[in-house]
């Protein structure tokens, strides 16, 4: 396989149009670009020839099925991926292509050479030799993440149209909103969705494979203060912005993101504002261990309740768990894993299955009742100006997705 004509133009349409999800919409989708885009989504599977397409209003997925062709039954599988990308700058977007790269060369993103993919700074550049890279100008992100999955799920689905010599099962694809955010599988309609298991197609480099995930939470502080003015300040004033200060001294300094890796859990900062009066905190909070995760919002309980000791009533603080890791789900089901490693390594494919410092919507569906690992897209560097992914890449994406559903008709 391979030799897809309409991966790569697919993906550059796709990565033009800003879908950025918005954390403070209470709207689903989060974004209104979100929902035109998922509505281009469902012209193109019909025109490609899948049926039963529509959009659900409530979750904001656009479903869509390609009837089996087999004489017996097998499983029906899913194929997911998402709409929306990061909070980056997503407009304008005009990814540039570099074609038989030689694995060494700075690569320039803006004419001026102030951004640059330098592989001594990002060593995986090594990986590409004598492959073709899309990245950005310098000004925007690239949105790989995921839109290479949307295209290669999208050319997978137009492959076996094209090719009804294929023998398939049942297929169910699912594009969503808001995953960047967190709240996009909230509401997936897994009775709707009608698969017996499903991958998301979100993943990094070529060959990962993930079924084990962070735990995750998420910690809101609201601070109150009381402003005077300073020359009768003693013993009155009480600054929000300094208590905020003394909430995060007294997490625990080294695990944060930037220090730790592996299975290391962290309390990652995401946000601070406000002035004496009134300041707020965002945290997001992460375990491999559901006892870890408990461990940390516990910490975060007691350093409010400690400063609200010594201020009364000034801390409040809202803790929301997001996820959990999907292995708890996935250790009884992993015949779905073997599934994508046996594909695989029928493609010469050797599999990643490194816990991902991460989660995935897959992570929420799976503990809905529908086992969902993450396949690989090929994005590297994602969430920002440095985003990148090679061609090659998505086409071997493409040949997993059809390698799978092959090896499924043969149940």
């Amino acid at each position: 396989m391979s030799n897809y004509e309409n991966l790569v133009p697919r993906f550059l349409r796709y990565v033009q149009v800003n879908t950025r999800s918005d954390e403070f919409s209470k709207t689903i989708p989060s974004s209104a670009n979100q929902t035109a885009f998922l509505k281009t989504l469902m012209a193109e599977l019909t025109e490609i020839g899948l049926a039963e397409v529509k959009y659900n209003d409530k979750n904001g997925y656009v479903t869509a099925l390609l009837p089996s062709n087999l004489d017996k039954a097998v499983p029906t599988i899913g194929f997911i991926a998402h709409v929306d990308t990061a909070d980056f700058n997503s407009e304008g977007v005009q990814p540039q292509i570099h074609e038989n790269y030689d694995g060494q060369s700075v690569i320039a993103l803006d004419a001026a050479g102030e951004y640059v993919l330098d592989p001594a700074e990002f060593p995986n550049l090594k990986n590409y030799r004598g492959q073709t890279l899309i990245t950005t100008d310098g000004t925007t992100l690239l949105g790989a993440d995921d839109k290479a999955g949307i295209a290669e799920i999208m050319t997978a689905m137009a492959y076996l149209v094209a090719h009804p010599q294929l023998k398939h099962g049942s297929i169910k694809v699912g594009f969503g909103p808001d995953e960047e955010i967190g709240t996009g599988a909230d509401h997936f309609d897994v009775a709707d969705f009608a698969a017996d298991f499903a991958y998301t197609v979100d993943g990094g480099p070529l060959g990962e494979l993930e079924y084990e995930t962070f735990n995750a939470a998420a910690a809101h502080i609201e601070i109150k203060g009381k402003n005077v003015h300073t020359s009768s300040a003693k013993g009155v004033l009480v600054n929000a912005l300094q208590l905020g200060i003394d909430f995060q001294n007294a997490l625990p300094q080294a695990e944060v993101p930037e220090q730790t890796e592996g299975r290391e859990g962290f309390y990652h900062l995401l946000r601070f504002k406000g002035d004496v009066e009134h300041a707020t905190l965002d945290y997001i909070i992460r375990d491999f261990e559901r006892t870890g995760l408990t461990a940390r919002k516990q910490k975060m309980v007691a350093i409010a309740n400690q400063l609200n000791q010594q201020y009364p009533d000034r801390v409040a603080l809202t803790l929301t768990d997001q996820y959990y890791n999907m292995i708890d789900i996935m250790k009884t089901h992993m015949s779905v894993v073997t599934l994508a490693e046996q594909a695989m390594a029928a493609l010469d494919i050797e599999p990643d299955e490194t816990p991902v410092r991460g989660g995935t919507d897959g992570s929420k569906i799976s503990f809905m009742g529908l086992p969902t690992p993450n396949l690989f897209a090929g994005g590297e560097n994602m969430h920002g100006r440095y985003e990148y992914v090679a061609v090659e890449t998505m086409a071997k994406a493409t040949d997993v997705i059809l390698e799978i559903i092959q090896r499924n008709a043969k149940v």
